[in-house]
């Protein structure tokens, strides 16, 4: 009996010196000047439309603002991750500090599905999957599929944000979404009556995809024409190829 109470005396003993040691470097964390600022950008995709110099730049205000060396009561790390949040390609941002003192920003970008392509090619803008617009990179040119309107006034993220642009937009985020055809389609053309077309990186068929609905089922047929058409008759023996039409493949 008294040897277990001597080993509930000594679990207490070690759980509150613990919690003393945790007391002890949280409070000496708290009080620790900033060491190293530490950028970490999550590049999942590939892309590189922000630098850490410039996550850096956005921290300290282009350099007008010490954060190396500064004391803990002087940050004010939401106001941090609000100035990263700034800048268009950044998606989420998170600062904060180690047991160590220093600053860590971790940051999430952006990613551009589509470019709406203007007349005036300094003009375009990219389109996240939200259908929001972003600018163009001069650190990064994106290999997104590009769209444009034939006939009528160019493009712009605007359209993309009504119920009727919410349909061209599932458009491109499938197409976005499945790497064979992100690979494949080269444009896309929306045509005056709204009805989209768009040509191949492979195969000279012109593609008429109709208006944006049932796109799977659409798609999934213009995959039974690869696997079947172009196999027994060559690339080369239709331009044309029509699957708008329900549990129909039209080729010319």
């Amino acid at each position: 009996m008294k040897r277990k109470a001597k080993n509930v005396l000594f679990g207490i003993g070690c759980l509150l010196l613990l919690t003393a040691l945790s007391v002890f470097a949280s409070v000496r964390q708290a009080s620790r000047p900033v060491g190293a600022v530490i950028v970490t950008i999550s590049n999942e995709f590939n892309n590189f439309f922000i630098s850490e110099q410039q996550v850096t730049a956005l921290l300290t205000r282009n350099g007008n603002q010490q954060l190396r060396g500064a004391a803990p009561q002087d940050l004010d790390l939401r106001a941090l991750e609000a100035r990263i949040k700034t800048h268009p390609f950044v998606k989420d941002a998170q600062v904060y500090r180690d047991l160590g003192g220093n600053l860590h920003a971790d940051v999430r970008q952006n990613r551009p599905i589509a470019r709406l392509v203007h007349p005036e090619a300094a003009q375009d803008k990219y389109l996240d999957a939200d259908g929001q617009p972003l600018p163009l990179s001069s650190l990064y040119s994106a290999r997104v599929v590009p769209i444009a309107r034939v006939g009528g006034s160019p493009l712009n993220a605007q359209f993309f944000q009504d119920s009727a642009g919410t349909r061209y937009l599932e458009f491109l985020r499938y197409v976005d979404e499945h790497p064979f055809w992100r690979a494949q389609v080269a444009e896309v053309f929306l045509s005056p009556n709204g009805k989209i077309i768009f040509t191949q990186q492979v195969g000279d068929q012109r593609v008429e995809f109709g208006y944006p609905e049932n796109i799977p089922e659409k798609f999934a047929k213009l995959m039974v024409f690869y696997r079947q058409i172009p196999p027994a008759l060559g690339w080369d023996t239709y331009h044309r190829v029509n699957v708008e039409f329900q549990n129909q493949i039209i080729c010319e």
